[in-house]
């Protein structure tokens, strides 16, 4: 099992905030271009992926989505359709049924709460979890060893804030998939092939 955590400084933590135009609605579009790449192959949605959102933008940061989308039993029932064309839909309806003090799950694998970036990490790093920093100053992914059940964390098209980030590089691996600069969707989609290619010679 992979996990992934996207953060966003400018991503909304309302569902009325999410717009039309999803560009203008805090770069949301990032996000979903983000999970689309964390979760669909061709013909199928991956099993083996978790995905964390931290959104940071107005009006209330922040908020942790937490997606592992089910894909066993009856859709409406054991779990929801999901495509490329509706996950917008989906994170708006997350963002709406969000209600204060808990974790709740608003569709089978889709959770919401109120956690910030550090604190989720802090969880996983407490759980003595293998955490890798995506950062162009990084090793060489090519080249890092990738131990099992690794979390990989990474920012929007404006990076993670100061604060955050030399705490990161403290107790995160730095690896880096190379020196140009790709968006986040892509980035994650380098990340699934590497470790699918690890797998599939029985290197992860």
């Amino acid at each position: 099992m992979r996990e992934l955590i996207y953060y966003s400084r400018t991503a909304p933590t309302s569902g009325s905030y999410i717009k039309e135009d999803l560009q203008e609605s805090g770069r949301v579009d990032i996000a979903i271009h983000t999970i689309i790449a964390a979760f669909f192959i061709s013909h199928k949605i991956r099993s083996d992926v978790t995905l964390h959102l931290i959104f940071a933008g107005p009006p209330n940061p922040p908020r942790h989505l937490e997606l592992k989308p089910v894909t066993e039993g009856k859709t409406g029932i054991d779990k929801i359709y999901i495509s490329k064309k509706n996950v917008s839909a989906v994170l708006k309806k997350m963002l709406y049924k969000y209600r204060e003090g808990q974790k709740r799950e608003v569709f089978p694998g889709f959770w919401i709460e109120k956690k910030g970036l550090l604190e989720l990490v802090n969880d996983f790093y407490e759980e003595k979890r293998n955490l890798y920093l995506l950062d162009s100053d990084g090793e060489d992914i090519r080249k890092a060893v990738i131990k099992t059940d690794p979390v990989f964390i990474l920012g929007d098209h404006r990076g993670l804030p100061d604060k955050e980030f030399k705490r990161l590089k403290k107790i995160c691996q730095s690896i880096s998939i190379g020196k140009k600069t790709y968006f986040a969707s892509q980035t994650i989609a380098v990340v699934n092939n590497e470790l699918d290619r690890r797998e599939e010679n029985g290197l992860l």
